[in-house]
């Protein structure tokens, strides 16, 4: 008897696929089966295709718009390549969902502060898409997102209509622009935090990019008076199982692809090497 289902790969279908920057594009599976993934936001799956090998994916897609399951996807090495090289009909291997998710129940009721830097949008996008179907349970929503330059930014289309929507806030910046068409701001995503007007004891903060972007973000939200107890990060690790047997993901006693990937900041800020 298999111990754990998060072994066992079930048959995925891709059913469409188009690019969002020149690396990165975004797939929508389906299960051959019909049933269910059962994931929650934050979580991630691990992808395989026979014959190149497996690789941990966050989903991009949120459980309230089930029966599917998407992923922005940036092309860096062997699987990732292969499946930018899929067609729509192509089957892949798919297990999971892996990991913790973002605490639904816990930031019920607050303000939400959602930060992502470059792809770190893919992992957060299933937690927007949850907000905005589920809108009623939460408060003011804040969306910040920096991207390296203009044709670095994902989700464009998304992006739009977040700015134009009454129901949330959504600010974006890039680092820097030789595109003389952008009009938007230009900086670092720290930039966009000091000017925010916020209650810190009802606001939670959620943090998903680059590991060097944390520190300093982090900086910024305790600056206005936010604690650890009410930031969120999702932290990239280099995963491999996504079941706690290789040993690739620990940080000091914890497993990233079991403990995480995402925690409340006051469990890991003393922890060294995680952020």
């Amino acid at each position: 008897m298999i111990p754990n289902v998060n072994y066992l790969p079930f048959a995925c279908e891709l059913v469409a696929v188009k690019s969002l920057t020149s690396l990165e594009k975004l797939f929508r599976f389906v299960r051959v089966d019909s049933q269910e993934f059962g994931q929650q936001p934050g979580q991630f799956m691990q992808l395989s295709i026979a014959g190149i090998g497996e690789a941990p994916i966050s989903v991009s897609s949120s459980p309230t718009r089930g029966g599917f399951l998407e992923f922005g996807i940036r092309n860096t090495g062997a699987v990732t390549q292969a499946l930018h090289e899929l067609q729509v009909g192509a089957r892949i291997g798919m297990r999971g969902p892996c990991g913790t998710s973002f605490p639904i129940k816990q930031i019920q009721g607050k303000n939400l502060l959602l930060i992502a830097g470059g792809c770190g949008l893919a992992p957060l996008r299933s937690l927007i898409q949850y907000v905005e179907d589920r809108r009623r349970e939460f408060k003011e929503v804040t969306i910040l997102y920096g991207a390296k330059t203009p044709a670095d930014l994902m989700y464009r289309d998304e992006i739009e209509i977040w700015q134009k929507t009454s129901n949330l806030k959504c600010l974006v910046t890039i680092d820097n622009s030789s595109d003389d068409a952008w009009c938007g701001n230009v900086g670092l995503i720290t930039t966009l935090i000091p000017p925010l007007e916020f209650n810190p004891k009802n606001t939670i903060a959620v943090i998903c990019g680059p590991p060097i972007m944390y520190k300093f973000v982090i900086v910024e939200l305790k600056k206005k008076g936010l604690s650890e107890k009410n930031i969120v990060v999702s932290l990239e690790r280099h995963m491999k199982c996504g079941v706690g047997k290789c040993g690739h993901c620990t940080i000091e006693h914890l497993y990233c692809c079991l403990d995480g990937p995402v925690f409340w900041l006051n469990q890991v800020s003393a922890i060294r090497g995680a952020l």
